[in-house]
């Protein structure tokens, strides 16, 4: 007979026991909130406290992220599921890839064609009283979504700058008790379900090669994260390589 599997437990990455996510949680009183308000505390901390940006690897614990105080799909959700299980909530990460005409318009041109064809991805499922739901739309913060939503107002399918949606003007992001999403129509590949990240990452890893990966985590990224925050404050317009993609002819499904 397989074993239960408890879903609330802590890991090298979900180190929810470190002092930092402790006070966090102490200092917001999440434990005192009812089931459905906590995961909706905690959902919008990371969404909108944890600022859209890339961080040097996926596979960094939780504090971590919180130390950065930014973080795209795979280290914001793992950020998500420490506080989620610190809290009483069940969660785990569903993988798949994406395509990387997703990070379109962040990713600078001079660099793109270095970018792998298929991005790592991952959401969070979370068990609630109705059953398991899926929660993606935390990705992208509130601030920089409205930047899109005002630079790409005549379109609804949008394909870069970190989104993949169909909706543009109202995409699923808000926590109302049901599934988010931001990126849904850009994956590529599904890998399943898994307990913890440290089991997805054991078994998935982003394959840039030596010399690509020092360039995304010692330059790259730092370029990457300046177009986000000039993104994001209106300081740069986007992309005319993006502009093709809103029929959404990119959408793998």
């Amino acid at each position: 007979m397989a074993p239960t599997v408890s879903y609330l437990t802590a890991t090298r990455l979900l180190d929810f026991d470190s002092p930092s996510i402790s006070n966090l949680i102490r200092d917001r009183g999440w434990h005192d909130l009812a089931r459905v308000d906590r995961i909706g505390a905690v959902y919008d901390f990371v969404r909108n406290e944890i600022a859209f940006g890339y961080n040097r690897v996926d596979d960094i614990p939780a504090s971590a992220v919180l130390t950065d105080g930014y973080g795209q799909c795979n280290t914001k959700g793992t950020l998500l599921m420490a506080l989620l299980r610190s809290v009483g909530i069940r969660c785990r990460l569903h993988g798949f890839t994406i395509h990387k005409a997703l990070q379109r318009g962040v990713v600078p041109e001079l660099v793109y064609p270095l970018a792998p064809s298929e991005i790592l991805h991952s959401w969070v499922e979370v068990e609630t009283e109705e059953g398991w739901i899926n929660l993606e739309g935390f990705i992208l913060d509130a601030p920089f979504l409205q930047s899109l939503q005002k630079e790409f107002s005549e379109t609804e399918s949008l394909c870069g700058y970190g989104a993949g949606t169909d909706c543009l003007s109202a995409p699923p992001v808000s926590w109302s008790g049901g599934s988010t999403y931001i990126q849904k129509t850009g994956i590529v590949r599904d890998f399943g379900t898994f307990e913890t990240p440290d089991a997805f990452y054991a078994e998935h890893e982003q394959k840039f090669g030596r010399l690509r990966g020092w360039l995304y985590r010692n330059i790259i990224r730092h370029w990457m994260n300046a177009r986000v925050r000039a993104f994001r404050a209106g300081r740069l317009k986007p992309d005319a390589s993006v502009a093709h993609l809103h029929g959404g002819e990119t959408h793998a499904t």
